[in-house]
Parts: C-alpha cells; structure tokens; sequence
C-alpha cells in the first residue's frame, strides 16, 4: 500500500474496485471486448488498445471532456480527431498513450466523484484551482503522469481531511 504524506492511499488500497469502475465509465461490457476486473486485466487492454468508441462513451458521459480543451489536456486528443474517428473508423483503437491516460482519467473521475459525493461535483472540481495543487486546476495537470500521480494523492489527502 501506498504511503502519501503519511496517509495509507486508498487509491492503490482496491486496484480491483478502480479498474471496474474506470471500465463501467469506458463503457464496459456494452463497448469493450473482454471484461476487467483488475489491474491486471486493465493492463492488457490498454496495451491492445481502448476502442475510440470507449473514449466517445467517456466524454459523452464526463461532460467536461466536450468542454474547451479539457479531452486534449486529459487524453492527448482533440475533440475534432474524435469526431473525424467517430465518422471515419469507429472501430479503430486509440494508441497505447491515448489509451493509458483515458483509463487514467477515469480512474481519477471515479475517485473524484467518490471524494466529492457526486460526478457533477468532481468534473467542477477538475476546472478549478486547488489550493492543494498550488492552485493549479487538476485537469492542468493531467498532461503528465507526474502531474496525475499529483492529482490522485491530492485526492486522496481531501478523503482524509487535509486539504493542503
């Protein structure tokens, strides 16, 4: 288990309940060919390649995504390349990159929603400066895993209480 700022993260505490939440957002069964049920398995999927239709799944239901830049900071993709995809080959797999950071991404939401009480909630919460962050908004930093690892320790600091 973890340790952040002296604090056992529950991020890394149930890899298992993160992975089949960041599947269920990616839309699971419904768009994916194999079920997730742990890390592992997500693993596997991601390096074969999330399908561009999970990616349409997430930002259709995470509206920040479809809001300004937010999909490209998050993900590393335009809105326009998803509509071009969308239209072109809906079946075609996003790379192995794109495909990291969208689970990552919905991994962080999952979490987010969990601190926050409700999806709406944490999708504000990723547009605004967080004194935890240095005031930087959380979807800012995202761009990096670096930045991602910040974001999910943050998260998981404001589930204990502290704030800063």
């Amino acid at each position: 288990m973890a340790i952040v700022s002296g604090l056992p993260s529950t991020i890394s505490a149930a890899p298992e309940n993160d992975a089949i939440r960041a599947f269920d957002l990616l839309g699971g069964d419904q768009i994916m060919k194999r079920s997730v049920r742990n890390a592992l398995e997500a693993h596997d999927l991601i390096v074969e390649g999330i399908p561009s239709r999970s990616l349409l799944h997430l930002v259709e239901g995470v509206k920040v995504l479809a809001a300004g830049d937010a999909l490209n900071k998050a993900i590393g993709i335009s809105i326009r390349t998803l509509q071009r995809r969308k239209a072109d080959t809906p079946d075609r797999v996003l790379s192995t990159e794109q495909s990291s950071r969208a689970w990552r991404f919905a991994e962080i939401i999952a979490r987010a929603t969990d601190v926050m009480g409700t999806q709406k909630a944490a999708e504000t919460w990723t547009l605004e400066p967080a004194i935890g962050l240095d005031n930087r908004r959380p979807i800012d930093l995202l761009a990096s895993s670096a930045g991602a690892e910040a974001v999910e320790e943050y998260l998981t600091r404001m589930d204990y209480g502290v704030y800063t």
